[in-house]
């Protein structure tokens, strides 16, 4: 009975996570309440952070990250090698050295090689080729957070706290304070948070293995172990940081760190990135029966 209370509550947050996209067509808007609150509460002052009613800083409304992460997570220059451009860019990991094992730095070359090709025809080889995002998978973390969309978050003073992404209808729920482990490996993983003073700490496990960091290959395996942070700098904007794990594929822990902004225009809304119907011709064209 316990686990049924849960998971219980659990469908309740899902059913909140649900309305605040709507599937008819490519447009989601959150309530007209909800998005006059979210507009209104930085206005409290300059340098007033917004809080939740039991004195929590309150990260209620849409972010997005303004960087090249999503290109590629180290210093990287221009080009015109698939995606359509590459635009140049700082990297976001700190000392811009990511600690792989030999093998595995010979995987990611690999990745990177092999990004733009796709071959679906058998499952045991399904994810050998291609990047995931290239797929229309969802992206995991870190990758979601600095992806080139926004994204929104959905706070309150009850246990969850909810993050709904533009790219592939991505969510996920953040269990404050919760023990239990991941049942089993998704996409977006198991979100486990709790408080630090002001700051937010997410604990991410039970990531499927396929998800990469980024488009230049940079990959992980089954053991990834993700912890985020999320600290208010202002009325306006966050620092996010998260340290990296992965005893498989990489020599030691690693961190990637930027700042994440909130969306002040008006009427600013969460829409949908629905990518499928762009990329069933190249993975599926080819089982089409000749006209």
């Amino acid at each position: 009975m316990k686990r049924f209370g849960r998971l219980t509550l659990l469908a309740g947050a899902a059913i909140v996570v649900s309305s605040v996209f709507t599937f008819a067509g490519q447009t989601t808007a959150p309530a007209p309440a909800s998005r006059a609150a979210a507009q209104a509460r930085p206005a409290a002052g300059a340098n007033q952070l917004p809080r939740t009613a039991d004195g929590k800083p309150d990260f209620s409304g849409i972010w997005q990250a303004l960087n090249t992460a999503a290109w590629d997570i180290q210093d990287h220059n221009s080009s015109l090698a698939g995606y359509l451009g590459v635009p140049p860019g700082r990297g976001v990991v700190e000392g811009n050295e990511i600690p792989y094992k030999p093998e595995a730095l010979a995987k990611k070359k690999q990745n990177l090689q092999n990004r733009m090709k796709v071959d679906v025809s058998n499952d045991k080889t399904w994810h050998d080729l291609g990047d995931p995002e290239f797929k229309c998978y969802m992206p995991g973390l870190p990758r979601a957070t600095y992806m080139p969309f926004p994204f929104q978050i959905v706070q309150g003073t009850s246990p969850y706290i909810l993050m709904a992404y533009e790219f592939a209808t991505a969510t996920r729920t953040i269990r404050m304070d919760w023990k239990g482990e991941a049942p089993t490996d998704t996409w977006m993983g198991w979100s486990r948070g709790r408080w630090e003073g002001e700051t937010l700490v997410v604990d991410v496990t039970g990531q499927r293995e396929e998800s990469w960091f980024d488009r230049a290959g940079d990959y992980h395996s089954d053991a990834l172990h993700v912890v985020e942070r999320f600290t208010p700098a202002s009325p306006y904007h966050m620092m996010y940081e998260a340290t990296i794990e992965d005893p498989k594929v990489f020599t030691r822990p690693w961190k990637i760190s930027f700042p994440l902004y909130r969306r002040m225009e008006r009427n600013v809304q969460a829409l949908e990135f629905k990518c499928v119907p762009w990329t069933e011709e190249l993975l599926y064209g080819k089982f089409k029966k000749p006209s």
